[in-house]
């Protein structure tokens, strides 16, 4: 199986070092998009990619920037310091980091100097990190800018620049910076920009930023077998980043599945989840790419014996599969296109069998849900996590199922009746009966402390229509209008004092871009905001709130210094 998954990626014509690290990293086989954007984008194209979070889009255009790094480095002399070839702007400190996270581990057979630039960071780092120089520079629009300002951001031998997220970008209000940075960079820069949407503000861009781009959107029509379709049970669970371990082994402890598949991305990320799985008492084996065939022989013979019920497979590695006892599929990661989806879940409810069919998401894979919705034509219900008390009732009520069928079906009680009787005359009957079902409880299992997972919730429709206009919930209330000081936060929100406003040119989407910039919140997390002549009041969540004056404190808004503080309406 190894051959193929360098196959799959070899076939693109990449370079063989980053083949390697791929085949390492257990990635099997190219998704659709990094199908349909690496060859144009090796090719030296510009490119437009419509695709949403969780289709592989980071590696459709890491893997060339990668590519082109490797190819065009060696021109620059030896021991120089390399100005950056390739620039990535993303639009949150958080996917900057992911990103860059995931072009080093592309880069491992490479030496490619990766640096990410962004609010929240101390600038100094990343200061000494340019000067030593940088092949690829993946940074925030106004931290990258503020480099550009200083002089420490040279971008005179840009190759390639890369706009992720564009229209995220431009909802919190980063076009100006946007345009500055590419006004900084070469005309015959290869450009390429990544969007979930299309609105006509990203249309005018291309316009005027890209030439004759290849334009890639990812997501046919797929239809759902209508039969199949009814008798499968869809739901999706939002879970926070860092949570999905713990989220999926609550599930499974309430699904209780007789057998499951559970669809990852990669071997790496099987073998992880494997043995997480089977430290909470599951009957868990993996199944990838890294396993021959004997090995994938002896895991499916197990699963069909009922030796073991969950099996934690990636999409090649699964394919074919046809087991009769099925009862779930899972998708730990939204799958990468609605087709994928579509495909896993035809597993279940064959031949007139009845199945369940759930989904981990997390709140910024909101787009990759509502595509999968479209295509199948059939709405995901969003389902709320399990609680540990959720779960510590579902395990009471397996206990007296169990005691339940062997006082119905056991004719061999009579051999415990001195044990009972003695206890009973000591402790008495009810007491003895509350401490054999304690035991048989422990002995099945029994929940261990555990944290609550905090609870996440997908953006509505209003959110997103709030966060874009003007006047809505993140709007200005227009000129001669304050804002309203009487009332209080929405619950869980607490309301930020901001020593700026409209006098100074202050926009809703200046104060995002901010807040998203230095701290770990994205646009979405952000609540009211109200727009004065002098000052500004904005809604952040309450367990952020240090966080964001902190990090505001440290940085400019609209390159001025500004007072941060919690709005003293709390106080009273």
């Amino acid at each position: 199986m190894t051959e193929i998954i360098s196959t799959g990626f070899a076939a693109l014509a990449l370079a063989p070092e980053l083949c390697h690290a791929l085949a390492g990293l257990g990635y099997e086989e190219p998704t659709p998009i990094q199908e349909a954007a690496i060859p144009p984008l090796l090719e030296g194209n510009d490119l437009v990619g419509q695709a949403a979070t969780g289709t592989g889009k980071t590696a459709a255009f890491a893997l060339p920037v990668l590519h082109r790094v490797l190819t065009d480095a060696a021109d620059q002399a030896e021991g120089e310091a390399k100005s950056p070839l390739a620039l990535i702007l993303t639009p949150t400190r958080e996917l900057a980091v992911q990103v860059s996270d995931a072009m080093q581990s592309y880069a491992q057979d490479m030496g490619a100097r990766i640096v990410p630039v962004y609010g929240g960071q101390p600038i100094g780092r990343q200061l000494g990190a340019l000067r030593r120089g940088a092949d690829v520079v993946v940074a925030t629009p106004g931290r990258a800018l503020d480099h550009i300002n200083r002089g420490t951001l040279n971008l005179e031998n840009l190759k390639i620049a890369v706009l992720d997220e564009a229209d995220e970008m431009l909802d919190m209000g980063f076009a100006e910076e946007i345009e500055a940075i590419l006004e900084t960079t070469p005309d015959t820069r290869q450009t390429a920009l990544f969007s979930a949407t299309m609105p006509p503000r990203i249309s005018g861009m291309v316009r005027r930023y890209l030439n004759d781009p290849v334009r890639v959107e990812l997501g046919r029509k797929t239809e759902l077998d209508p039969e199949s379709g009814k008798r499968v049970r869809q739901c999706a669970y939002v879970v926070p980043r860092g949570y999905k371990p713990a989220a999926l082994g609550r599930i499974l402890d309430m699904e209780t599945p007789q057998a499951a598949v559970v669809f990852c991305r990669t071997r790496e990320e099987v073998d992880q989840l494997t043995e997480t799985l089977n430290g909470r008492g599951h009957r868990a084996e993996a199944l990838h790419g890294g396993m021959d065939q004997n090995q994938r022989d002896r895991v499916m013979g197990r699963l069909r014996a009922g030796s073991m019920n969950l099996l934690i497979a990636t999409d090649v590695a699964a394919r074919g599969l046809d087991i009769d006892q099925l009862t779930h599929v899972v998708n730990y990661d939204v799958p990468s296109a609605p087709e994928s989806y579509v495909h896993r879940i035809g597993r279940v409810g064959r031949a007139g069998r009845e199945g369940t069919a759930l989904t981990l998401a997390e709140p910024r894979e909101h787009r990759m849900l509502k595509a999968i919705e479209r295509a199948t034509g059939v709405p995901l219900a969003v389902e709320t996590l399990p609680s540990v008390a959720d779960l510590r009732a579902k395990r009471l009520e397996m206990t007296s199922d169990a005691l339940r069928a062997i006082i119905l079906k056991d004719n061999d009680l009579e051999d415990f009746d001195s044990v009972v009787q003695s206890l009973s005359e000591e402790f008495g009957m009810y007491e003895t009966a509350l401490a054999a079902v304690k035991l048989a409880r422990d002995a099945s299992g029994a929940v261990r402390d555990e944290d609550e997972i905090p609870a996440a919730t997908l953006p509505t429709e209003r959110d997103r229509r709030d966060r874009r206009q003007p006047g809505g919930r993140r709007g200005d209330q227009g000129p001669g209008s304050g804002p309203r000081r009487g009332r209080g936060p929405t619950a869980g929100m607490t309301r930020l004092f901001v020593g700026t406003g409209r006098s100074a040119g202050i926009r809703p989407q200046d104060l995002v871009g901010a807040i998203a910039g230095e701290s770990h919140l994205s646009g979405r997390d952000i609540g009211h905001i109200e727009i004065s002549g002098r000052f500004s009041l904005v809604e952040v969540p309450e367990s952020a709130a240090d966080e964001v004056v902190s990090a505001l404190r440290r940085t400019s808004i609209k390159g001025r210094k500004t007072t941060i503080r919690r709005e003293r309406f709390e106080a009273r």
